[in-house]
């Protein structure tokens, strides 16, 4: 009897290690919302079909097949807002590292970029200290121009006294969110997104859901400080990390806007 051999070239191990990193990512992004019992479900569906399939049962198999030709229209639907967040990493995270029109079109561009971190860092810890709310955001990539048309259109200098009296109780400013794009103040008083992950804690407000909503739908990094509590958090790619100190913050701030903007004030 003949035996047979399953030969494996090295493409195949390419692929499966491709395929595994894919639907880690997946599973990253959809881990703690009700979309992943969706995912799991289809999944499920999906072995069935290939089980009856390789059994030779044509009618259930006909049925399941499609199912499954018009569930991939349902996928996008239900998916739409974890699509739209891979995408945004996929492009964020290794496209634009290494393709940028603007390094291709304009060499000098970059060199006038200056977000002002001391001056975002320091509004920051003022407003902590007198338990002004605020929620900053910080642009990479995208300008976020739709957002920034819900709200008032500044084009301002940022500075730490400008912030500081945006976000106060009395001003017509204070609701919703800023948008900071280089060095200026693009846009005040912007609606944000609000993310549906049902393991936010309870004790976060608006505000710290609106600042995971903008960083899950788009590569935007947010600043929030509670109200309540004075506390300074940031949202970055779906994640929060709170109760930090104004060094921390500039630290943080340093970390990922260093290479992109120069010259920090």
């Amino acid at each position: 009897m003949a035996l047979l051999f399953i030969t494996l070239r090295f493409l195949d191990i390419i692929d499966i290690m491709l395929v595994a990193y894919l639907m880690y990512q997946l599973y990253m992004l959809i881990r703690g919302t009700v979309a992943l019992n969706i995912f799991i479900a289809i999944f499920l569906i999906y072995l069935l079909w290939l089980t009856v399939k390789a059994l030779n049962m044509e009618l259930l198999s006909s049925i399941l097949g499609q199912v499954i030709g018009v569930g991939m229209i349902a996928l996008i639907i239900v998916f739409q807002v974890e699509l739209r967040r891979f995408l945004v990493f996929v492009g964020t995270r290794y496209l634009a590292r290494t393709i940028s029109l603007n390094k291709a079109f304009s060499l000098n561009l970059q060199e006038k970029r200056s977000l002002k971190i001391k001056s975002i860092a320091n509004a920051c810890k003022r407003m902590a200290e007198s338990n002004t709310g605020a929620l900053i955001i910080i642009t990479r990539k995208s300008t976020l121009e739709v957002f920034a048309q819900t709200g008032e259109i500044i084009n301002a200098i940022t500075s730490t006294r400008l912030l500081e009296s945006m976000f106060f109780k009395n001003s017509p400013l204070h609701d919703g969110a800023v948008i900071i794009v280089d060095d200026r103040i693009y846009a005040a008083r912007c609606i944000l997104p609000m993310s549906d992950n049902p393991n936010v804690p309870s004790n976060y407000g608006m505000r710290h859901r609106a600042a995971l909503g903008i960083s899950e739908h788009t590569d935007a990094f947010a600043i929030i400080v509670s109200e309540e509590t004075g506390e300074i958090a940031v949202a970055d790619n779906g994640s929060l990390s709170n109760n930090l100190t104004k060094e921390e913050l500039m630290q943080t701030l340093e970390k990922e806007f260093l290479n992109t903007y120069m010259r920090p004030q």
